[in-house]
């Protein structure tokens, strides 16, 4: 909920590669049977399953960005096979012979502290070196307190109707501006939209 994506999207907007695909994969929302089929992607006949050729995420990538979310969790077998991916320039889809040339820009994000896992064994030390190259720190909600008045007015706007205009109250920004948020800005819209729905006129007040 800090944004993580948003700046890998805002990175590959503004660089060379910006006319070429921006492609996301959560690491932790992947099977680990599966993980390396989406990464690589696989022959038809390859496994129980694979009724049909699949293009992996490098390969959809190829030319622009790949973002690999929540990496942290990406198991040890997994973790050689990215490396090599990473080192070559070359990804093997499963099932098959011959490998495929690509050239990725690769940005890695976790909510861990990846030289602790490195530490216990859990993330391997080559692979941390080859992801950080540059290390971009994102602070949670509550250390940017300056962003919440901005932040409640773009998730406004989006709930925003043409019969219902919404704004925030004085009182009721006041109160957001002094709250810890341990949900990040997943919670801010949470919060804003429940607040929305309760609301029975266009501005919502601090009770709301």
């Amino acid at each position: 909920g800090t944004g993580k994506e948003l700046v890998a999207r805002a990175l590959h907007r503004h660089s060379m590669r910006r006319e070429k695909n921006f492609v996301a994969l959560n690491m932790a929302a992947i099977p680990k049977d599966l993980i390396e089929s989406e990464l690589f992607g696989h022959e038809k006949g390859a496994f129980t399953g694979a009724n049909n050729q699949r293009v992996g995420r490098f390969e959809q990538a190829n030319g622009g960005t790949l973002f690999l979310d929540e990496v942290a969790d990406l198991p040890l077998d997994m973790q050689v096979k990215l490396l090599r991916a990473i080192q070559e320039k070359r990804i093997r889809p499963v099932g098959s012979e011959s490998e495929i040339d690509v050239d990725v820009r690769l940005i890695s994000a976790t909510h861990k502290d990846l030289q602790q896992a490195v530490n216990r064994g859990d993330f391997r030390s080559d692979l941390f070196y080859r992801l950080n190259v540059i290390d971009i720190h994102m602070p949670s909600r509550r250390q940017r307190p300056g962003d919440i008045k901005l932040l409640a007015e773009h998730i406004l706007n989006q709930l925003n109707t043409k019969k219902k205009k919404i704004s925030l109250s004085p009182g009721a920004l006041n109160a957001l501006q002094n709250y810890s948020f341990p949900g990040n800005v997943r919670e801010l819209e949470n919060i804003l939209e429940r607040a929305n729905t309760l609301c029975g006129n266009s501005r919502i007040e601090l009770e709301e």
